[in-house]
Order: structure tokens, then sequence, then C-alpha cells
């Protein structure tokens, strides 16, 4: 397949800077997520790489060859659109075939990986059909073919799952993620959904305001989120974030003041009395404890047959998420008292930026 690197990649429309100076090294066979906000530059970027938008500054290579001024069907790209963009006169068959019509392939090599691409993903039975004769996961799924016949340098999808209900997201997410492996290809993704980034991605790339806040894997970013940004997206539920100041800073502990005057412990870190910081809590590692240092009242239940959240006042600007058992008893109104279960907190200065993780204390 192919490697792409990207480095100080700038789009301008007018004096708006949309991307601003991107670098980034996608490896071989690598699937990899571009995830963010609305409007925070993933899809400009991938349309960038795909060569439908110009380059305004910095360069694109693709096996180590600039692109930038490389028209699209020049670069062996193949890009899956949130439309599928079928045509509606054409069979299956016919529209897995149009590019290669287009691009003079003979007609037995044509149906040949026609067929190829019919049988990965199990389309055989439907090349005779016309798409009004299609479900929306069938319908993407021919997208998907209509690329694969192509034989790409790499597979570009621009949240190709955006227009299926909740059920075929998922069966359509498992679909491409076994095709990845049957492929072995390089994929880029892109997605506002951070449960797709998670669950799909060798790597996650997080995009907010035409910037990269971090690169990594998604248990390394669901771990050691870079900034408040990153703790505040990736994960769902999210992570609590709650300001907190430094009580006291000793060599056996970090006594801190959470907003709403509950104190916590945790293992000593080289932060002043005083600071100010923001302390994340991922919602699963906070536990009802009778003796636990944090107390509130409980705002909300969700009941999701697997899992129980509640949504507990303890002072703060929102609610603390904690994840309970699913038979669990409590319910609205109910005073709880929490404590931190062990797992590691994160720690954010003032600036935003990771300060790094901790283990709480005992009863703390």
């Amino acid at each position: 397949m192919s490697t792409l690197e990207i480095k100080q990649l700038r789009k301008s429309y007018g004096a708006a800077e949309i991307i601003k100076g991107i670098d980034l090294k996608i490896e071989d066979r690598e699937f990899i997520v571009f995830v963010g906000p609305s409007g925070c530059g993933k899809s400009t970027l991938l349309r960038m790489i795909a060569g439908l938008e110009e380059i305004s500054g910095g360069e694109l290579l693709i096996d180590g060859a600039r692109m930038n001024e490389i028209t699209p069907d020049r670069r062996g790209l193949a890009m899956v659109f949130q439309s599928y963009a079928l045509y509606p006169h054409m069979t299956v068959a016919e529209n897995m075939a149009f590019a290669l019509r287009l691009a003079g392939v003979p007609k037995a090599e044509r149906e040949q990986r026609v067929r190829v691409a019919a049988k990965t993903l199990q389309l055989e039975a439907l090349l005779g059909r016309k798409p009004a004769n299609l479900s929306g996961g069938q319908r993407q799924r021919v997208a998907i073919g209509r690329a694969i016949v192509r034989q790409p340098k790499a597979f570009l999808f621009d949240e190709p799952l955006s227009n299926l209900d909740a059920a075929l997201r998922v069966q359509t997410r498992l679909e491409i993620a076994k095709l990845h492996r049957d492929l072995q290809a390089t994929m880029i993704y892109v997605t506002h959904d951070q449960i797709e980034a998670m669950t799909l991605a060798d790597r996650i790339v997080v995009f907010n305001a035409g910037r990269i806040e971090q690169v990594g894997t998604p248990l390394e970013l669901y771990h050691n989120p870079a900034n408040l940004f990153v703790a505040g997206f990736i994960g769902s539920p999210k992570m609590n974030l709650i300001g907190a100041v430094v009580r006291e800073s000793t060599p056996g502990a970090l006594v801190l003041t959470l907003d709403g005057a509950s104190l916590v412990s945790v293992q000593p870190a080289t932060i002043a009395a005083g600071a100010k910081l923001t302390i994340g809590l991922r919602p699963e590692h906070i536990v009802v404890d009778p003796q636990g240092p944090i107390s509130g009242h409980v705002e909300a239940v969700e009941r999701l047959g697997n899992e129980s959240i509640a949504y507990v006042g303890i002072g703060a600007s929102l609610p603390l998420t904690v994840k309970l058992p699913p038979q669990s008893p409590v319910a609205l109104g109910d005073k709880l008292h929490l404590a931190l279960n062990g797992h590691a907190v994160s720690l954010f200065g003032e600036d935003g930026h990771a300060l790094g993780w901790t283990q709480p204390q005992a009863g703390g």
C-alpha cells in the first residue's frame, strides 16, 4: 500500500486560515482516524489529501513523492463520501465498475475486480440490482466496493456512516474493520464520533480549530490526554473535569480542594501549594463509599441496562458523572459519598495542558 507524510500543511480561504500548519506521518497499512468537532478542519484536510482542495502551504508526500500539484486521478487514492453518490440507472456491478471503464480497463479485468470486491463485501447476490432496491447499508457497501476495485494506494473515508441508523452504523463499522484486516490497506477515516474513532483506529488524530491536539493509540488518548480538550472529547461518558486548588504539597501527598469544598489526596507531584489545577476523573473510576471524601446529591440517573449513570451535584459547575452497576439502587435526590477506586487521575495546569497522572491515596 502506501505511506503518507504531511509537512506544515496549510489551507486558507482568503484571510481565513482553516488548516494551520499540520505535521503528520501515516505508515503503510495503518488505520488512522481524524476526529474532532464540526468545523475543526478534519474533512478539509482529507479533501486536501485527495486533491479536491488546493494546498495553500506546506507539502503532501505519498510514498516520498510530492503531491501538491498532482491531480486527484493521478494520486492513486480512492475516497468514500458521506453520501453514496451511486448512479440510479446503473446496477451495482455497473456502479462498481464505472471508474474502471472510464480508465479503459479491459472488460474481463473489470468484471474480475468487481467479483472479488463483491465477495469481500458480501454483495454477490446484489450485483444485478439498482440502488433504489438496496438498503442504506448495502448502498454504502457498494460505494466502498467502487473504491476497492480501483486497487488504490490508500482509502479515504469521509464520515461514511453518518447517514445510517444506529444498528447499521455498528454493523458497517465492524465490516470496515474487517475490510482493513482483509485488505491490509492504508486507511484514513474522518468522523466526529469518538466511539467510531476508539473502535476502528490504530492511531487517532484529534483536531481542534485547524490544529492537531494529540496523536496516539485509542488507549493512549483515553488514559493520557495531552490537554483539557482531548480529555473532554475522548470517552463516553466524557471525563469529569473539576477545578481544584493545591491545599498541601508534601513528600507524602498532594492534597487538593475541589470545587464544592471536597478534599482528595493523590500521590505527590512537584506542584506548589496554592496552584490552581483541573483534576480529571473518569466516571468508571469513581465508586460509592460511605467513607468517601466527595459527597453530593443525585440530580439524574440514566438506566442503560448494562450500567447506570448517575449525575451527582457536588457544588462544582457541573455535576459529577459516575458509572454504577446496572442494578444500583441509587435514586434521584439520594445523597452519595464517593471515592476514587485506585485508578490514576489526571491533573491539568491553568494553561490546560496535562501535568501527568497520579494515583489516589488510600481514602481519597
